[in-house]
């Protein structure tokens, strides 16, 4: 009998080979982590050892492995200056400032795009915020946040737009629907793929469950996120991201694209709490097909261990939370999780049937070929 099993696998490599081969010309992948501040000197000296060079290495692997990778930047990278952002306590009010030569730290862990969209965008008004920007600009790296419209690229022969919102004072509305549908509408007309992310909702442990309602925070509105995410999609987005909580969330399939309500935390040192879950670092790796439509995906778990960044977590921690989340959030979620932390969209999981089985290309354009003779063959 195991006999009759190997020969069957070694009968699908020349068929995985192809597929692979074909894999990078039928679908796109991006990897997206939530927020990210890598240490401030404002007020006082919060910064790490080795200019911050190491805090991301023992995950840029992941990150670099993806077509796109996404992240969204805390604070503003800045030399010297004076805040504009007004803080009676620094304790407990907080202002980033990172020094400008950190974003080789960005640059180096494998970023395309970043989200400026957030309330610490502005902590040293416009002048940091298009400082940043600059920056960013130098090293190749795309960004969206302040009041405008998207940002534009080419990668495997596909357009890609990305554009990010937010509640905050200076940057795309997520409180505005009609202008977020019309700027993300837009930027549809002329790209094959659009991703849209978001800094929204309320924060803490006691916001990992999602409502769909107005989510408020020490009296501010942080948006209804479940509205603004269905919203943008039926305008033609085709990934939606979230970041803002400092605690992962669910997800949920919508239109059959993907929408990541939090990513948490991923390389927050100094200045964010990383006790429980607000110390997860989930990495999430979501591959389309070139229309948009969500095929399949994987969350790798990893944690923030100071004083290093984040590190990969062997108990899956992570993803474990964002299942349960997705499942209990979403009673008729589209999602069907393995043990691995990979995922798919339950319309273009193909049925269990009996070896031989050549499945259809779909099913192969999440997986790697290791990946696929292990779950053909359990």
């Amino acid at each position: 009998m195991l006999m009759k099993r190997i020969a069957a696998i070694l009968l699908f490599i020349p068929l995985l080979l192809t597929v692979a081969q074909n894999i990078s010309s039928t679908s796109i992948s991006v990897a997206a982590v939530g927020d990210i501040m890598m240490g401030t000197d404002y007020p006082r000296n919060r910064l790490p050892a080795n200019d911050g060079r190491d805090l991301m290495i023992e995950v840029e692997d992941i990150l670099k492995s993806a077509d796109i990778t996404f992240g969204n930047l805390e604070g503003t990278l800045l030399d010297g200056g004076e805040p504009e952002k007004e803080c009676r306590d620094t304790n407990t009010c907080y202002i980033f400032r990172t020094p400008t030569h950190y974003v080789n730290n960005l640059s180096n862990a494998g970023f395309d795009v970043l989200s400026l969209a957030n309330n610490h965008a502005f902590d040293f008004g416009a002048i940091g915020y298009d400082t940043t920007a600059k920056l960013l600009d130098q090293k190749g790296i795309k960004h969206s946040g302040k009041l405008g419209g998207g940002v534009k690229w080419r990668k495997n022969n596909l357009s890609i737009g990305f554009i990010a919102f937010a509640p905050n004072d200076g940057c795309n509305q997520i409180l505005d629907l009609h202008t977020a549908r019309k700027k993300v509408s837009k930027l549809n007309d002329s790209c094959d793929i659009v991703i849209v992310s978001f800094h929204g909702g309320a924060e803490g442990t006691d916001a990992m469950h999602i409502a769909d309602s107005m989510e408020i925070y020490y009296n501010e509105l942080r948006g209804n996120v479940i509205q603004f995410a269905h919203a943008v999609v039926q305008a033609g987005a085709d990934l939606v991201i979230g970041h803002g909580p400092h605690v992962p969330r669910a997800m949920e399939i919508f239109n059959d694209r993907l929408i990541a309500y939090s990513l948490g935390n991923f390389c927050t040192y100094k200045g964010f709490s990383v006790s429980g879950a607000k110390g997860l670092a989930p990495i999430l790796m979501a591959n389309l097909n070139p229309k948009g439509k969500f095929l399949g995906g994987k969350i790798t778990s990893a944690r923030q261990v100071r004083p290093k960044g984040p590190v990969p977590d062997s108990s899956e921690e992570a993803f474990s939370l964002i299942k349960f989340l997705t499942e209990t959030d979403f009673e008729n979620s589209k999602i069907i999780f393995f043990d691995d932390g990979s995922f798919y969209n339950k319309s273009i999981k193909p049925p269990k049937i009996r070896q031989p089985y050549y499945p259809p290309i779909d099913y192969f354009q999440t997986l790697n070929i290791t990946d696929a003779i292990n779950k053909l063959t359990k």
